[in-house]
C-alpha cells in the first residue's frame, strides 16, 4: 500500500542566491577558481597602485591606463587610452623611450629605464619605469614611479653637502684673513702714534684702520656661514629682542616701509646667542627693503613651532622637536625657485656691485646651523618673500615641566563631510589628503584653481575649500574662492598659505570671512582648523 505523505510531491525550496553562488563554485574547477582569483587579485593591484601602470601596443598606442595616471600625470585614465605615448612623452626622452621598446621586444625580458612625461600643467615628470614585453599578447607592460619627491630630496641632500663643502672653505679662507688682519691693526696703531704730526699721513692711517675693521666685519660673516664663530648662547626672550629693536629697524628702514611687529603670546624660551640673533634680523630686515624700492610692508613676527618627522622627512637638515620662529615677510619683487636655491650662497647676490656682499643670508644659515636650528625661505615673484628662522626651544626646568605634561590627545574623526584641497605643491597636498581622510573626511583634490572648478562642476557636494593662497596659471585661491561662490554663495573655506596671517591681513582684497591656517602646520591644528571651518 502507498504510503499517502509519500504520494504527495515535495514543496521547492525558495531561491537562494548565495546557495546558488556556492554550488557555481563547487562546481567550477580548481584551475579556473585560481587563474579567476589571480584576475581579481591583479585587478585590484591596477586599480589602486599608486605607480603608473601602463599597458601599450608595439606602435606606443595606450591600451590600458591605471587610475593613477590622473595623480601622477593629471589625466584620467580615459584621456589617454587610444593615444600614441609621443604625445605624452617628453620630446628629449623619445627616441630612448623608441629603443628600449625595441629592444624589450628583441629580448623579451624586463628592462628598467628612465623616461619623462608631461603633466597636463606642463611641468616635466620624472618616471622610473620597469617594462617587459609579451609575445603572446603582443603588448608592452610598463610600471612607471614618480621619482619627483626623490629627485628633491636628492637634491637637497646636494645643496647640503655643497653648503658644507663652501662652509669648509670659506671658513679656511676666513681664519687666513684674520691672520692677516691681525698683523694689519697690530701694526696700525704704532703707524698710527708715529704719524699722529702729520695730518695727511694721520688720514691715510686712519683710512686703513677703518678698512681693516671693514675687513673684519667681513671675516666675522664669513666665519658665521662657516658655522666657526664664537657663540654665546643662552636662553633669550625673542618678544624682548624684536620689541627692543622696533625703533631702530624703523629708522634704518625708512619711512616708505610700513614695519609691523607681532609677538606670540605664551612664547617659549629660545636657546641662541642673543647678539647674532639681532644680526640676523637686521640683516633680514635690511634684505626686505632692498627688495621694496617703491616702500611695502615688513612685518616680523614670532612663534612657537613644533617641526615634526613629517617636516623633516621633507627637509634633510632638520632635526624633530619644538623651535622658536622668527619670521619675517616683506611685500617686495620676490625671488624664482632658481634664485631661492642658491640665495644662502657667501658672496650670491641679486643687487647691483657696490650694494652689498651677498654674505647677509649666508650669516642667518650659518647662525642657524650652528644654533642646531632651521632656516626657511618662501618666495614668489612679484608677491614678496618670508623667511622663517626657527631656533631651538631652551631645555630648562620650566621647559621640562611642560614637555613632561601628558600629549593633548589625538583628534578623533569628527567630520563626514566633503572637503576640496586645491594645492599646487604635491608633497604638501599629499600630506592635507592623508590627515583629513584620517580625520574621516571625504577629500577631493586638485593641483591649482582650473582644476578646482572643474572638480566642483563634477562634485556638488563639497562642503568646505581649503585651498593655498598663492598658486600658478593665473589664479590665486582668493580669485578660485571669488568664482566659487558665483555659484555657490554659503561655499565655506578654509585658506593656508606660507606667507603668515599678520602680513597678509595688510592686503586689502582678501576675504574677511575667511579663516586662515600658516605652513607647516600639524595634524591636530589642521583638524582644529578645519572643523572650525566647517562650524562657521
Amino acid at each position: 500500500m502507498t504510503d499517502p505523505a509519500a504520494a504527495q510531491p515535495k514543496s521547492r525550496q525558495p531561491d537562494d542566491p548565495r546557495r546558488d553562488a556556492a554550488a557555481a563554485a563547487a562546481s567550477t574547477p580548481p584551475a579556473v577558481r585560481e587563474l579567476e582569483a589571480t584576475r581579481a587579485i591583479n585587478q585590484r593591484i591596477f586599480d589602486t597602485s599608486l605607480d603608473l601602470i601602463l599597458v601599450v601596443d608595439r606602435r606606443g598606442t595606450f591600451i590600458r591606463v591605471s587610475p593613477s595616471s590622473l595623480q601622477i600625470l593629471g589625466y584620467r585614465p580615459d584621456e589617454l587610452i587610444g593615444r600614441s605615448a609621443k604625445d605624452f612623452l617628453y620630446s628629449a626622452d623619445l627616441d630612448s623611450t623608441r629603443n628600449e621598446m625595441r629592444l624589450a621586444r628583441r629580448g623579451r625580458e624586463m628592462r628598467n629605464f628612465e623616461c619623462r612625461y608631461v603633466h597636463k600643467d606642463g611641468r616635466v615628470v620624472p618616471l622610473m619605469w620597469t617594462g617587459v614585453w609579451s609575445e603572446p599578447e603582443e603588448q608592452h607592460f610598463f610600471i612607471g614611479r614618480d621619482m619627483t619627491e626623490r629627485l628633491k630630496l636628492e637634491q637637497q641632500l646636494r645643496q647640503a653637502q655643497k653648503m658644507e663643502a663652501i662652509g669648509q672653505l670659506t671658513g679656511g679662507v676666513a681664519h687666513d684673513f684674520n691672520n692677516i688682519l691681525t698683523v694689519i691693526t697690530s701694526t696700525i696703531d704704532l703707524l698710527a702714534d708715529a704719524v699722529a704730526g702729520d695730518e695727511k699721513l694721520a688720514a691715510v692711517a686712519k683710512s686703513i684702520d677703518e678698512a681693516a675693521e671693514r675687513g673684519a666685519q667681513l671675516t666675522q660673516r664669513m666665519l658665521a656661514f662657516a658655522r666657526k664663530q664664537p657663540l654665546l648662547a643662552r636662553n633669550i626672550d625673542l618678544n624682548a629682542i624684536v620689541m627692543g629693536m622696533a625703533v631702530m629697524l624703523r629708522r634704518v628702514l625708512g619711512e616708505d616701509i610700513n614695519v609691523k611687529i607681532a609677538p606670540a603670546k605664551d612664547l617659549w624660551i629660545a636657546f641662541a646667542d642673543p647678539s647674532q640673533v639681532e644680526d640676523a634680523i637686521l640683516n633680514l630686515a635690511v634684505n626686505a627693503r632692498d627688495a621694496m624700492p617703491k616702500g611695502g610692508q615688513l612685518v616680523i613676527e614670532t612663534a612657537n613651532e613644533h617641526l615634526d618627522e613629517q617636516y623633516a622627512a621633507q627637509n634633510v637638515e632638520v632635526i624633530p622637536g619644538d623651535y622658536v620662529a622668527i619670521v619675517v615677510s616683506d611685500s617686495g619683487v620676490g625671488m624664482s625657485p632658481e634664485v631661492v636655491e642658491r640665495v644662502f650662497e657667501p658672496f650670491f647676490t641679486t643687487k647691483d656691485v657696490g650694494r652689498g656682499s651677498g654674505l647677509g643670508l649666508s650669516m642667518v644659515y650659518g647662525l642657524a646651523k650652528q644654533s642646531r636650528g632651521h632656516v626657511k625661505i618662501y618666495s614668489e615673484v612679484d608677491c614678496g618673500t618670508n623667511v622663517r628662522l626657527y631656533l631651538p626651544r631652551a631645555v630648562s626646568a620650566e621647559a621640562a615641566a611642560v614637555e613632561n605634561v601628558a600629549p593633548a590627545s589625538e583628534p578623533r574623526a569628527i567630520g563626514r563631510e566633503t572637503i576640496l584641497v586645491v594645492e599646487d605643491s604635491l608633497a604638501v597636498r599629499r600630506i592635507a589628503v592623508s590627515v583629513l581622510e584620517g580625520l574621516g573626511y571625504r577629500v577631493h583634490e586638485a593641483e591649482d584653481g582650473p582644476a578646482a572648478l572643474d572638480l566642483m562642476q563634477r562634485f556638488g557636494d563639497i562642503d568646505l575649500l581649503f585651498t593655498d593662497l598663492v598658486m600658478p596659471h593665473g589664479m590665486s585661491g582668493q580669485d578660485l574662492l571669488h568664482k566659487a561662490r558665483e555659484k555657490r554663495p554659503d561655499l565655506r573655506a578654509l585658506f593656508t598659505s606660507g606667507y603668515s596671517e599678520p602680513f597678509l591681513k595688510g592686503r586689502s582684497d582678501l576675504n574677511r570671512d575667511v579663516p586662515m591656517i600658516g605652513k607647516p602646520y600639524r595634524k591636530q591644528q589642521l583638524a582644529i582648523a578645519v572643523r572650525a571651518a566647517l562650524d562657521g
